[in-house]
């Protein structure tokens, strides 16, 4: 069995005396994209923050390609192959869209490269090439969100980190963001752990997903197996028979495109 690109061991983090999760153990193929599913205050934003090096972990170890990264600095970090889309976007209204790429891309020396990824980006996200002057602020919620995906990935990371790509955008915006995601992956190979509390269509793109409650995992399978699970479509992730079935054609009318 190939080694994960990201495993967890036994990590615990905190904000202040508050500990927000509790032996949290996890792994990511290769290639895969993988979803942590909880209810809000879970602690799911807190283990990629974790990953990325935001928070340092009070125990436990975080392995990035077979690397020990828990305690290094974030941008050392993102130099390794990790980028991080953060809940709430986190642009700077003040920048364009084009300056937002410029900055995805500080940790790489190869101009000419980073040329040909920002046409990359636009062609993933053309309405982000239509706004490319606008200063962010003047962007729709799921433009920003289209623009912080594209942000990270300029810095062609290994391994993305999406928290809650769906927060606050109307349905239709949702479906064309994670058909994006979905295309990405499979494209470019980029690896994903998506945090997310639309179950349905987290797991309707995700290979495998992990459930946390209340700082701890509490279930962990694949996405199908989870899918099937009544009692986790009713008490972990509220989700009805018939919006199940929904989400599963949406997936089988990607995968025939």
């Amino acid at each position: 069995m190939n080694e994960p690109i990201l495993r967890l061991v036994n990590i615990e983090s905190s904000y202040g005396p508050v500990r927000a999760i509790r032996g949290v153990s996890l792994e990511v193929a290769r290639g895969a994209i993988v979803t942590v599913l909880g209810t809000n205050g879970a602690g799911k934003s807190t283990i990629l923050k974790t990953i990325s090096g935001i928070l340092d972990p009070d125990k436990g170890q975080v392995f990035f390609e077979g690397q020990l990264i828990n305690g290094k600095p974030a941008n050392w970090i993102v130099r390794q192959g990790i980028s991080h889309v953060p809940e709430g976007r986190e642009i700077f209204p003040l920048l364009t869209v084009h300056e937002h790429l410029l900055m995805g891309a500080y940790t790489r020396m190869d101009a000419d490269v980073v040329k040909r990824d920002i046409e990359r980006m636009y062609a993933y996200f053309p309405i982000l090439k239509a706004r490319r002057d606008q200063e962010a602020q003047q962007l729709s919620g799921g433009e920003q969100q289209m623009l912080a995906i594209a942000r990270a990935l300029m810095a062609r990371p290994k391994l993305l980190l999406l928290d809650e790509p769906s927060l606050g955008l109307s349905p239709k915006l949702v479906k064309e963001i994670f058909e994006i995601i979905v295309r990405i992956n499979a494209e470019e190979g980029t690896t994903m752990l998506l945090v997310e509390q639309n179950a349905a269509i987290a797991l309707a793109c995700a290979q495998f997903g992990y459930v946390l409650e209340v700082g701890r995992i509490v279930l962990e399978d694949t996405s199908e197996r989870l899918l099937q699970k009544e009692d986790v479509r009713e008490f972990f992730l509220g989700m009805k028979s018939d919006a199940v079935r929904g989400e599963r054609r949406w997936k089988r009318k990607k995968q025939w495109r």
